[in-house]
């Protein structure tokens, strides 16, 4: 089988999913970023049996199109901001111009199959459209890449509480950032560290600290990030919204216990193994990161995401759901 790998941005889980497709099938990649790569997607497609793409969106819009005329078969994945209407946060694809929507829609309602990332986000795809057919097939984890380090388990763990942004601007509401530095506030025994903020948000929160027992740093690299995750006790999400939430599954899978928010696929993700608040709840929040503290529930979050959000999972399911095309 030939599959037209279309992307717009080449994310670590957009690659993740393109090294699983190239073990089993031949699997020809293109990048949209302008409009002459319409060419190159139609001759993809011409040449293939199946179009997938990430992101409904207006290369996703192109790729069911040409597929259809075709009469090719086409995947779309629901990664999340693509599905997403959060006009109180400015966040989302559905708060843009009226032409994003249609492309959204267009590809959502006429793949073959649709992908959501998370029951969450399968269940923001069915509001916008009614896809032919959409199943979850869950984000994966590198569970030998992100794994507890030796002498970091269980006991032997600093009482470091970690969350980390996304790198974008501002992303202080959506991560719950402003929720993070003042619960840091109320427990000045403990030390809280922000990864991956931008200099403006980073800014903006030094506007907020009230305490200095919390670190703000930028941007880090895998590696860094890693040895972070396996230091730490806790890591936070307090995200106003997640469409799954990677960096928390990959904390998790490195054995750090989790307390997030109830909102979108967090608890999803964390199940029984962690500690959830409301979104924006100072003192549950503290309360959980507390109770957390005291907890020896990191190999149980580690065992969580080697049995639902492993790459052999997220490959198996990918492959089934091609094949039955």
């Amino acid at each position: 089988m030939k599959i037209a790998f279309i992307y717009y941005h080449f994310s670590s889980f957009v690659r993740q999913d393109f090294e699983i497709l190239s073990r089993h099938f031949q699997v020809e990649k293109v990048n949209y970023r302008k409009p002459l790569d319409v060419l190159r997607i139609a001759g993809s497609i011409w040449r293939s049996d199946v179009s997938f793409t990430w992101f409904a969106s207006g290369h996703s819009f192109l790729a069911v199109l040409l597929s259809k005329m075709r009469g090719k078969k086409s995947i779309v994945v629901a990664g999340g901001y693509d599905v997403a209407f959060a006009p109180e946060i400015g966040y989302g694809q559905y708060t843009l111009g009226w032409h994003k929507r249609k492309y959204a829609d267009f590809a959502l309602k006429n793949a073959d199959l649709v992908l959501a990332v998370s029951e969450f986000t399968k269940t923001e795809a069915i509001a916008h459209s009614k896809p032919k057919k959409i199943e979850v097939i869950y984000n994966a984890i590198d569970i030998c890449k992100f794994r507890p380090a030796g002498g970091k388990e269980e006991g032997t763990r600093e009482d470091l509480v970690l969350t980390v942004a996304s790198g974008l601007k501002n992303v202080i509401k959506l991560k719950g950032l402003d929720v993070f530095v003042e619960a840091a506030a109320h427990l000045p025994e403990v030390k809280f560290l922000v990864l991956g903020l931008s200099n403006d948000d980073r800014e903006t929160l030094k506007g907020m600290q009230s305490s200095n027992n919390i670190e703000l740093r930028g941007y880090v690299n895998q590696e860094e990030l890693i040895s972070y995750y396996q230091k730490a006790k806790i890591y936070c999400q307090l995200s106003y919204r997640e469409s799954f939430g990677v960096a928390l599954a990959e904390a998790m899978a490195c054995g750090c216990v989790p307390v997030v928010t109830d909102r979108g696929a967090l608890p999803e993700v964390v199940g029984d193994v962690g500690f959830i608040a409301p979104y924006g709840d100072i003192e549950s929040t503290v309360y959980s990161i507390k109770n957390a503290l005291s907890t020896n529930n990191g190999s149980r979050a580690r065992v969580r995401i080697e049995e639902r959000f492993s790459q052999k999972i997220r490959e198996r399911r990918l492959i089934y759901a091609i094949e039955g095309l």
